[in-house]
């Protein structure tokens, strides 16, 4: 697994703080007895919110305040999740930016995090549970969803369903874990 993670990094964008996109998530993994796991969290129910109820991964819009992406995604993530990315964790890279197809649309940089140790999860009010899923179990689970408005690829775990811009994340990050090393 040391060797994915190595590939990773040396596949991924190393530049961690000249993005000007409009927001910023982290996919955070974790090595959990010689797997790669991925932390997903599921927002909060609100009629306002269009991701409202969605397994997503940690992380937000950019404030005025925020040097840079890299901020946005340390500060939202923590205000999340109680995780700081700055504490015993490794940033190894940025993956390619990715559009929202929900409006309001927004461009997307994804950050991928290596967690180095076990933190003290708390949720705020925003998210209303989180789950670790091995890289694995999400690619052996791949499928559609069909909602009212349509059919679209998924990844189905159990009763967790991922779908839309975190499904086309997680699609470019299990394309590094499949290839041959």
């Amino acid at each position: 697994m040391h060797d994915i993670i190595e590939r990773l990094s040396s596949i991924l964008d190393p530049k961690l703080e000249a993005q000007d996109e409009d927001a910023a998530v982290a996919l955070i993994l974790k090595i959990e007895n010689q797997e790669t796991e991925v932390f997903f969290v599921k927002r909060a129910e609100y009629p306002s919110d269009p991701y409202s109820g969605h397994i997503a991964l940690p992380g937000g819009k950019r404030n005025l305040e925020d040097k840079n992406l890299k901020q946005t995604v340390v500060r939202e993530t923590l205000e999340e999740t109680n995780i700081n990315l700055l504490k015993s964790c490794r940033f190894l890279g940025t993956m390619d930016v990715l559009e929202s197809t929900l409006s309001p649309k927004m461009n997307v940089l994804p950050f991928v995090v290596l967690l180095m140790h076990e933190p003290l999860i708390k949720l705020n009010k925003e998210l209303q549970d989180y789950i670790w899923i091995p890289i694995g179990r999400l690619y052996q689970h791949e499928s559609t969803v069909k909602f009212s408005f349509g059919m679209f690829p998924a990844f189905i775990v159990d009763s967790v369903v991922i779908w839309g811009l975190t499904y086309r994340i997680l699609k470019k990050l299990i394309n590094v874990f499949k290839q041959p090393q």
